[in-house]
């Protein structure tokens, strides 16, 4: 029982905390039979939860660090998503012992069902794949030698627009799987150490291909800068089309990177975003030249929706608040490392939920009555629900607002911007253009740019 609510809850808080979750490569995940879903790992806990939530497959067994166990709030959570604890060498001296770990897993695979591992090892904030752990070969290779079932490794990319910002985006594409047949058991028998490190090597460019890469923060911010100016302007890109652009991106910039033209247009590129920062603007703000009158429609549209909402809200705003203000301030003040801020919010809110509605369910439920009672906790649902929707009219009002103040006051400034912006467009389509692969199809047309920029 207290399985199935940890799992609901899983679904509605992953589904509340992102605005947007694209699955892409869903027809590569295996209806039945045993499953390894190996994941990169830049977000802690909630690349776990996700995965429970969108991967399509359950029992989901997760190797997850034994110290996570320490915190008793935490452990019976753990436990009930099918967690079990693994003891990361580096963490005890080499002094450990994961073989009752490893014989669970054999015991999940051969039952037919599925485990999630992150080869990764810990979670981190890195801009691209840090080298994998050989523990999800080892245990492929080692149950699939004992003859009882087929393995398939699926490779799973999550990719996260802003990984700990409330109601962004995220991407999951899940690889072709990779199937440990007979030439690999063959190998395995014959080699285990080279095996394991070919298909750990094998798994890590499966990863590659299911995630976005960048050789630095700097340079992964160039190349989103680069992506922005390229997007026609009328064009909303998807979690997945994001994603396909940067990595094109990060592609083209690597095989060009000792091309002095690109180097040059590399400059140009951090130098318009230094500018941008240097004004608190944002790119898109440059894209059209705002009216006042196109400003304030769009003002007065946003204001007529929070109107509209607010009667709804305001009683799943001020109940659920105290929940939101003590997660966010758990995520803040407890995190040791920025990968697992959005984790220990999720873990808050997981926690305390249950304990508000159930509480407004008991209140109710005496002194109004047990219908009543249920009749609340739905009301209070859909409450929280325009809540968010509030919450969210509320931002892009208060960012119009800031917006028309900024562009007021930088005059002939915002007029060079443009310019330089404009040129930069001119650039990065030009390169796109030349030095991108002839045989590859293009996520935009020539109809698409137009003289829109």
């Amino acid at each position: 029982m207290f399985q199935r609510i940890v799992i609901a809850l899983i679904h509605i808080i992953t589904n509340t905390f992102f605005r947007r979750i694209d699955v892409v490569g869903a027809d590569n995940v295996p209806t039945d039979g045993p499953v390894i879903f190996a994941g990169n790992h830049p977000n802690a806990l909630m690349d776990g939860w996700l995965l429970t939530a969108k991967c399509g497959r359950w029992p989901l067994h997760f190797m997850a660090n034994a110290k996570l166990w320490k915190y008793s709030l935490l452990a019976p959570v753990l436990t009930a998503m099918g967690a079990v604890p693994v003891y990361q060498r580096e963490e005890y001296d080499g002094g450990v012992d994961n073989q009752h770990a490893f014989e669970k897993f054999y015991e999940v695979i051969e039952s037919g069902h599925c485990m999630g591992v992150f080869p990764e090892g810990v979670s981190h904030t890195e801009s691209q794949l840090v080298k994998l752990k050989t523990g999800t070969a080892r245990i492929a290779l080692s149950v699939a030698t004992r003859g009882n079932v087929l393995v398939k490794i699926i490779p799973c990319g999550l990719n996260y627009i802003h990984r700990h910002r409330f109601r962004s985006q995220v991407l999951i594409e899940f690889g072709e799987p990779i199937v440990i047949d007979d030439q690999w058991m063959q190998d395995y028998r014959s080699d285990e150490q080279e095996t394991v490190r070919r298909l750990t090597e094998h798994l890590a460019d499966a990863l590659a291909i299911v995630t976005l890469n960048a050789p630095d923060w700097h340079t992964l911010r160039f190349i989103q800068t680069a992506r922005r100016l390229y997007k026609p302007s009328k064009a909303s890109l998807s979690p997945f089309e994001y994603v396909e652009l940067s990595r094109r991106f990060v592609d083209g910039y690597l095989r060009e990177i000792g091309n002095p033209e690109m180097q040059a247009f590399r400059d140009e590129v951090e130098n318009y975003q230094a500018r941008l920062d240097m004004h608190g603007l944002k790119d898109h703000q440059l894209r059209h030249r705002i009216t006042l009158g196109r400003a304030m429609r769009k003002m007065i549209l946003r204001l007529l929706t929070m109107l509209a909402l607010l009667p709804v809200a305001i009683p799943g705003a001020l109940l659920h608040l105290p929940v939101g203000w003590i997660a966010s301030s758990v995520g803040k003040r407890f995190s040791y490392e920025m990968d697992d801020i959005a984790t220990l919010k999720v873990i808050s809110t997981i926690l305390l939920l249950p304990v508000l509605y159930l509480a407004i369910a008991i209140a109710v439920g005496i002194n109004v009555g047990f219908w009543w009672a249920i009749f609340a906790v739905a009301a209070l649902s859909f409450s929280f629900i325009a809540s968010v929707r509030l919450m969210e009219a509320e931002v892009s009002l208060l960012n119009s607002v800031w917006s028309i103040l900024r562009l007021a006051r930088l005059g002939g400034e915002l007029d060079d911007l443009r310019a330089t912006r404009a040129a930069l467009v001119e650039k990065v389509r030009s390169l796109a253009e030349r030095l991108s692969d002839p045989g590859m199809p293009r996520m935009f047309t020539d109809k698409d740019f137009g003289s829109n920029k």
